[in-house]
Order: structure tokens, then sequence, then C-alpha cells
């Protein structure tokens, strides 16, 4: 799941269908091969009937969790070697859920790009930290504007950040003209390096609003028991858009 651009809901239907034990342990056995494997061959490793072998790989394929590839078996060629087999291996693609919602791949991708570049620059490591989550939210600003028109209007600029605040964890609530982010997604991280994350937290924030421009919400260190240490402030007699 790359995590940041797959729904919660396809998320959850990938990784339920390991629930069922068959499917679990063929999953087991395709990802612990070297080289894509045939139903067959996982038939045999799992000790299940072929018909159900397939019928288990399919369904992973279908979910996502398996690849599949064509090739005939080895010493085969030409007209009469048949028709190719069906191969299967672990799919490309990462997938993770968590309740409540997590990010640590998020902060793990601030934190290598605020070091990297303090080792190559040799800027403070907390300005090279406050420079990178800001980049980052401004990346994610520019996903969210990308789905406004060219002259949005704030009502649409608020909703769309916290949108893209909702799709990275922070359950936005709306709290009279002020949005409380009822989720921190670093939030381990955030138990041991408090200064250091809400600061991080401030700075994407921040980036991911001045992307988007138009909405007029202004975010603000607010600490305050189970939710993020982060609230942003609507402008007087607008209306903020969030989840309640």
């Amino acid at each position: 799941m790359s995590t940041e651009t797959d729904g919660f809901d396809a998320q959850v239907d990938s990784v339920a269908a390991l629930g069922e034990p068959n499917r679990r342990a063929l999953y087991r056995f395709v990802v612990a091969q070297p080289a894509a494997v045939s139903r067959d061959h996982a038939a045999a490793g799992v000790g299940v009937a072929r018909h159900v072998a397939k019928f288990h790989l399919d369904k992973l394929e279908f979910d996502g969790l398996l690849d599949v590839e064509y090739s005939r078996p080895a010493g085969r060629s030409g007209p009469g070697a048949g028709r190719p087999a069906k191969l299967y291996r672990r799919a490309d693609r990462d997938f993770a859920v968590s309740l409540p919602g997590r990010r640590y791949d998020l902060a793990a991708r601030v934190m290598a790009q605020a070091i990297t570049t303090a080792s190559a620059t040799g800027a403070p490591l907390r300005d090279a930290l406050a420079d990178a989550a800001r980049e980052t939210g401004q990346g994610l600003g520019r996903q969210a504007r990308h789905t406004l028109g060219a002259r949005p209007s704030r009502a649409a600029a608020i909703k769309a950040i916290t949108q893209m605040l909702e799709s990275n964890g922070y359950e936005p609530r709306r709290d009279g003209t002020a949005i409380t982010l009822a989720n921190c997604p670093f939030h381990s991280l955030s138990q041991d390096y408090t200064e250091l994350v809400c600061g991080m937290n401030l700075d994407l924030i921040e980036g991911l609003v001045q992307a988007v421009d138009t909405s007029g919400l202004r975010p603000a260190l607010t600490p305050a028991p189970n939710q993020c240490c982060v609230s942003l402030a609507a402008p007087a007699g607008s209306h903020p858009a969030a989840s309640q």
C-alpha cells in the first residue's frame, strides 16, 4: 500500500484475503520460494488439491497480493511445447492496515531527507528536518490542490486539505471554527520524541496548507491529550468541512 495512493477499504480487503487458512498457507509458500511457482508446485508444497490451489492463488492475484507471469517448463519450446504455465510470485506492492492509522513510513522519509540534506550541506539537522517536513507537506498540498479548479472556493480548499489529512491518518474533526486532529499518525515516535515530532507535524501541515493556498486555515501547536499536537484555526465566518 503504495500505501499513500491505495484506499483504506482496498487495503483491508487485500489483507482480509489472508484470513482463510489455505489461502494464507499458499501465500506464505509462494513468497518463500526463490522464483515464481506453478499451481502444481504450490499445491504440492502446501498439501492441497490442485483445484483448491488454483482457486486460492487466483483469489490472491485478484486481491493484488500475488502477481503472475507465464512461462513454459524448462527445456520445452516450439509448437509442441504446450501452453505456458501460469506462475505466481509476491506482488510488488506494500500492504499495511493499522487502527488507528499510522504513517511511520512518511515520518521515515522526512527524516531520511533531512539527514541526507544535513550531511551534504552541513545545515543544522533541526533546520533540515523543518525544511524536509515542509517540503513533504507541500507535496501533499499539491496533490490536494490538483483536485480543485483554477479558482477554488475557500470551502473547497478546506475540504481538500481535510481529505488529505484524513488519508494520512490525522482524523480531522470539526470543533467550532477550528479543525482538531484526533489522531497522530506518528504516535509512538511522538511519545518518545515529543518536541521533535510535534515540530515536524506543524511544519508538514503548514506546507500542506500553503500549497493549497486559498483555505485561510492557520495551523498551530495546541497540545492536548489523545490527539495530534497540531490544530487548524479557520477564518472567521467559515465552516470547516471536516469529519464529525
